[in-house]
This record gives C-alpha cells, sequence and structure tokens, in this order.
C-alpha cells in the first residue's frame, strides 16, 4: 500500500480554510479518484516540535492506494479539476510525497 501525502507548508499569513478543504476539497477528490482510492485523511497542524513553535505545514491530506500506478491511473484524467480548486482554500503552493505504508493500524 501506498500513501500520497499533500503537505501545505506553513508561513507567515497563510491562508488555509480547513472546513472547505474537509467539507468541499477531500469529497471532490475522493469523487474523482473513486474505488482507486482506499482511504482519506486531513490533518490541520497546531504546534511543532519546540514548545511554542509552529506547526511546518498548516494542514496536510492524506490518500491511500493499492499502488504508485494506481493513484497515477486515477489522479491523471482529473489533474486539472483538483488543483483548480486549490485556490479556493488555500495560497500556499503544496508539496507532495508519495510513500510506501510499512506500519498502520
Amino acid at each position: 500500500m501506498i500513501k500520497v501525502s499533500v503537505l501545505y507548508p506553513n508561513r507567515p499569513g497563510v491562508t488555509f480554510d480547513m472546513d472547505y478543504y474537509c467539507a468541499t476539497h477531500m469529497p471532490l477528490v475522493r469523487e474523482c479518484l473513486g474505488d482507486a482510492c482506499k482511504g482519506i485523511g486531513a490533518e490541520l497542524g497546531l504546534a511543532g516540535g519546540a514548545p511554542g513553535s509552529p506547526a511546518p505545514y498548516v494542514a496536510a491530506g492524506h490518500l491511500l492506494f493499492d499502488s504508485v500506478e494506481a493513484f497515477q491511473s486515477a489522479f491523471a484524467p482529473h489533474t486539472e479539476r483538483i488543483l483548480g480548486d486549490l485556490a479556493n482554500f488555500t495560497d500556499v503552493e503544496p508539496l507532495m510525497q508519495i510513500a510506501e505504508v510499512r506500519l498502520a493500524p
């Protein structure tokens, strides 16, 4: 199994509408990706590792797939629609990481 993480860097003055992200954007992503997407999650950054430090990411979204190929096949036809929605909830350019899941609950 692989996890696609979309990380939204935190910076002073960053705009991120978590309500829109959870209620509108993530359901849009789920609809576009269909059954290839095995799981979905969203996180709101609260703090960094040191006391009083800001979270390095204002938010993160996570998607689970059986393989990188399954993700790429599901995402490619909807890239424009999914990425086109970013301006509706943030002004920061996200980073993406694809990782192999080794341990899971």
